[in-house]
């Protein structure tokens, strides 16, 4: 069976910059020699190691994971700190473009939320949120379209890491994000903003008035995000968590709306 330091030299010489943290998550879960030599193999050919051991770690949480669906960022682990901060207690909180469903899972943990609702447009990811979530509070389709009807008007939190890169910096990512994490988790079109404004735009349709949206984004696009929070009646604000490179505009529908 491969030790440690073997591991950690494949990994390291395949360009992993956590070889050593990668090589102990392997050793814990490879169910044998064999399994684990081809875990290891896999790794070094680039496929990712949440993909490889089928789950992510998300704010002390497993998160499972599958080959070919997103994998969550630690970064968006401040997104999901946003929205527990935002969920009192009861009410319903949407998780848009869901992926494995990490925030959602984070939110319905650490929240006193009474109805924790998910969406996304790829059945793949739409399959892993239900082995994360209860399956019936886990939707397919596009956008707001997957909503159950009788949510709109009733929703207290929207919270969206949706795709956010711009199409021409797609293939400046890692392999391992743009040969293994499906294209339409990835591409944002050609500012990178092409769904988050249609996230923001539905939006003011299923909150509550007073309700809040949540919006992963970058540093360079947020300026941007925030005006089209404004746009849609949102007092917008951008939040930012320097430590772990992670930006987020936070917006306020307008409670004399409607």
């Amino acid at each position: 069976m491969p030790d440690a330091p073997d591991i950690v030299a494949v990994l390291r010489a395949a360009g992993c910059v956590f070889a050593e943290d990668e090589a102990a998550v392997l050793l814990a879960e490879a169910p044998s020699p064999d399994a684990l030599a081809a875990m290891v193999a896999r790794r070094a050919a680039g496929d990712p190691l949440e993909q490889i051991v089928g789950w992510a770690g998300f704010r002390g949480l497993r998160v499972v994971v599958a080959p070919g669906v997103f994998v969550p960022r630690q970064r968006t682990s401040f997104l999901a700190g946003l929205a527990v901060a935002a969920t009192r207690d009861g009410a319903t909180v949407v998780d848009m473009c869901c992926g494995a469903g990490a925030v959602a899972l984070a939110v319905r943990v650490e929240s006193g939320a009474a109805q924790v609702h998910a969406a996304d447009v790829d059945p793949a990811a739409v399959a892993c949120a239900r082995r994360n979530l209860p399956p019936a509070t886990v939707h397919q389709g596009d956008l707001y379209a997957a909503l159950p009807p009788d949510l709109r008007g009733r929703v207290d939190v929207v919270v969206a890491n949706a795709p956010y890169v711009p199409t021409a910096a797609v293939a400046l990512m890692p392999p391992e994000a743009r040969l293994h994490e499906p294209m339409v988790a990835l591409d944002g079109g050609g500012d990178g903003l092409d769904i988050a404004r249609r996230v923001v735009a539905g939006a003011p349709q299923w909150l509550v008035a007073g309700g809040v949206l949540l919006v992963e984004t970058s540093d360079e696009q947020a300026p941007v995000l925030r005006d089209v929070f404004a746009r849609n009646g949102f007092a917008a604000s951008v939040e930012s968590d320097d430590e772990i490179g992670a930006t987020a505009v936070r917006g306020v529908l307008d409670g004399r709306r409607g």
